[in-house]
């Protein structure tokens, strides 16, 4: 695995398997190092969500299994949406997401009393696949609406597409052959937060002119084959020479020769640029997007009111990540940290002596925003023993 790689996933990581271990600090003095053989505790966090988080999170568990904990991490990956109805319904602990919570998402936990942290972990973008064997060079925002928007429902071919994308005064002459998509269905974060960078504002114009319903505000064409599995997308890429869909940037630069990211234009004759670490770190790519976790409340308190030899051990493990050299591969490698302090509340240890570190301050921006239904903010961090070691968040 390159340096590059094994930065992002190590930074990556540790906000992630901060929050499974929230408060799990041992209130005992004695000399036991976590990585001893001392009791612990079995429990179980399970956590579902995005396929596009779901990577970082599998390595946290290995990351668990391999610090000597008895605990039980279960990850699964059915996409955003899937599990967040399985989050306000109770049944997980942590909700992976590649776009944040929606209104309704935070309403439907409120009413199951479900509250929650939410924690910006990540950027990324969107990567827009064909064949490499496809001639397209560059499409627009506008061009995207004509391929998969809700009024091309019936195109088989690309030349299709091309009457509406010179209608909504696109340049891009589309090649020729036949347009073959597979992308993500409604149960994906990445569904979703395509149709808002891409689609949103053409499809808002189209309402006004009256062209489509409000129905169709928020939609894609629904006569594509979709997959909430990335690697299926990835396949039906590489198997037709004219195809055409949508994953995340990670599983896009994962999947080798056998697909091409396309360049993307905002705007009808803007600058057509690549998807890279380095454009969706600076924002030019016009598909970046960030990631999330969101923490239920109530499992954090539980953590904090219960001693747990066996999650400080995975603290430890974890907080040792950023210098570890044993992090193996992953699909989400490339994905682009945040900026500090804003992936989460509170980001040291949370006593003296753990680790030597200080306490930083409460986190400002984007990424410290509390959604409705979230717990709200602590005054500050509680008292703790001596040797609490876990993060407080």
């Amino acid at each position: 695995m390159n340096p590059t790689t094994r930065r992002w996933l190590k930074m990556l990581a540790l906000p992630l398997a901060a929050v499974m271990v929230l408060g799990a600090c041992s209130s005992s003095d004695d000399g036991d190092s976590a990585e001893g053989d001392g009791d612990s505790s079995a429990g179980t966090v399970n956590v579902s969500g995005s396929s596009t988080v779901a990577p970082i999170s599998t390595r946290v568990a290995e990351l668990w299994e391999e610090s000597g904990s008895e605990a039980t991490v279960n990850v699964d990956g059915p996409g955003t949406g899937d599990g967040f109805v399985l989050f306000c319904d109770g049944e997980t602990d942590i909700s992976d997401a590649s776009r944040a919570i929606k209104e309704e998402e935070a309403a439907a936990c409120e009413e199951n009393g479900i509250e929650f942290i939410e924690l910006k972990i990540a950027f990324d973008g969107i990567s827009v696949l064909t064949n490499p064997d496809n001639t397209v060079e560059c499409l627009s925002f506008t061009d995207l609406y004509a391929l998969v928007g809700p009024e091309s429902q019936g195109f088989a071919n690309w030349e299709d597409a091309q009457d509406l994308a010179t209608e909504l005064g696109s340049d891009t002459t589309l090649p020729e052959g036949s347009l073959d998509i597979t992308a993500p269905g409604e149960e994906s974060g990445t569904y979703d937060s395509f149709i808002e960078l891409a689609l949103a504002d053409t499809a808002e114009a189209r309402l006004e002119e009256g062209k489509i319903t409000e129905d169709q505000v928020e939609t894609t064409r629904p006569d594509y084959q979709s997959s909430g599995d990335d690697n299926i997308i990835i396949q039906g890429i590489e198997g037709s020479p004219t195809s055409f869909g949508w994953v995340g940037f990670a599983f896009a630069e994962e999947a080798g020769d056998g697909v091409r990211e396309i360049p993307i234009a905002a705007e009808v004759g803007g600058d057509c640029i690549a998807p890279s670490t380095e454009t969706i770190a600076d924002g030019t790519y016009p598909l970046s997007r960030p990631l999330f976790i969101y923490v239920s409340a109530s499992a954090a308190e539980e953590a904090m009111a219960t001693s747990n030899p066996s999650s400080e051990r995975l603290a430890r493990a974890t907080l040792r990540v950023p210098g570890s050299s044993s992090t193996t591969s992953t699909s989400a490698s490339p994905l682009i940290p945040p900026p500090p302090l804003r992936a989460a509340r509170w980001t040291a240890p949370c006593a003296p002596g753990s680790a030597g570190a200080p306490r930083c301050p409460r986190p400002r921006g984007a990424g410290a925003r509390r959604r409705r239904g979230a717990a709200p903010w602590p005054a500050a961090p509680p008292p703790a023993p001596a040797r609490c070691r876990a993060p407080w968040w």
